[in-house]
């Protein structure tokens, strides 16, 4: 399976009443594609999956489905903190015909080493789909270990990592001793291209969304050897990836698509919309990058 190299962590699209937006679904998807995005990521936590019923993760799945029409890899994001109705979700999910799965580190249970291996496998043995395993304990409160991690890389169809850590020893040792055919993704946006440097397959982003282009151009600089070129971009690019943080995500994204012209509705409850002050330092960044329609 080829992810490609910017793989977006899609946001999900809501209407006016906070029901799922296929229309809204179709012209995002189009957006995407049209501005780099290699693959996309469906229900992670950029789409609110927390917020989502089981009903609407299926019909969220069949619908980027429908939209994808076979242009991109879908990834659903089937992991939660039960093994087993992480095993139930993946098998739907493959039902409908998704190219593979991503697996949260499990949230909130903080499960031991040892947990956290037994959890990933039983979901990997209940499938033939390939595996994204995604480590974020800044999110989850637990830590998926490099030497976890490396004997996870051993199970077949597990066939990657995306690293959130923030730790560069960690994502380091993780590089130096995985496996060639298993691939290592960025999981923020900022720290992309260092991560390139030690071999990272690209990143899996929610900036994405409104600078794919502009990302793509500064890992294409990177690999044909243009490195001051593409830390130049790192560093122009540097600001919007911090802003998608600046207030809980996925608002500021949601904000970030609006002023581009690309309307997805707003955020669930407990979330809250992007405050005033960030719309307009959003307005300013992405003016500043040229990417705002004339119209937006």
């Amino acid at each position: 399976m080829d992810f490609g190299s910017l793989i977006t962590a899609m946001v999900t699209p809501f209407d006016a009443t906070g029901a799922l937006d296929e229309g809204r679904l179709r012209r995002l998807v189009d957006h995407l594609i049209d501005t780099g995005t290699t693959a996309v990521v469906v229900c992670g936590t950029t789409g609110e999956s927390p917020t989502l019923s089981h009903a609407e993760k299926l019909r969220l799945f069949d619908a980027t489905l429908r939209a994808v029409d076979g242009r991109i890899p879908v990834i659903a994001g089937t992991g939660t903190n039960s093994t087993k109705d992480s095993i139930e979700l993946t098998l739907e999910a493959a039902r409908l015909g998704v190219q593979a799965v991503m697996l949260v580190t499990p949230y909130y249970n903080r499960p031991s080493q040892e947990g956290l291996y037994m959890h990933f496998a039983r979901i990997a043995e209940s499938t033939t789909l390939p595996v994204m395993l995604y480590n974020v304990p800044g999110r989850t409160g637990v830590n998926l270990q490099p030497q976890t991690a490396l004997q996870l890389a051993a199970i077949p169809n597990i066939v990657a990592l995306k690293e959130a850590s923030g730790d560069f020893s960690q994502i380091l040792r993780i590089a130096a001793e995985k496996p060639d055919d298993f691939l290592l993704y960025s999981g923020d946006d900022k720290f992309t291209l260092p991560m390139l440097a030690i071999g990272a397959a690209g990143v899996v982003s929610v900036a994405g969304h409104v600078v794919g282009r502009q990302i793509r151009t500064m890992m294409d600089l990177f690999w044909q050897g243009q490195v001051d070129e593409a830390a130049y971009w790192s560093a122009r690019l540097l600001p919007i990836f911090e802003a998608m943080f600046m207030e809980a995500s996925p608002a500021p994204v949601k904000e970030a698509l609006s002023i581009v012209g690309i309307d997805v509705g707003s955020v669930r409850a407990p979330l809250v919309p992007a405050s005033k002050a960030l719309r307009e330092h959003l307005y300013t960044l992405l003016n500043a990058l040229g990417v705002i329609e004339p119209s937006a």
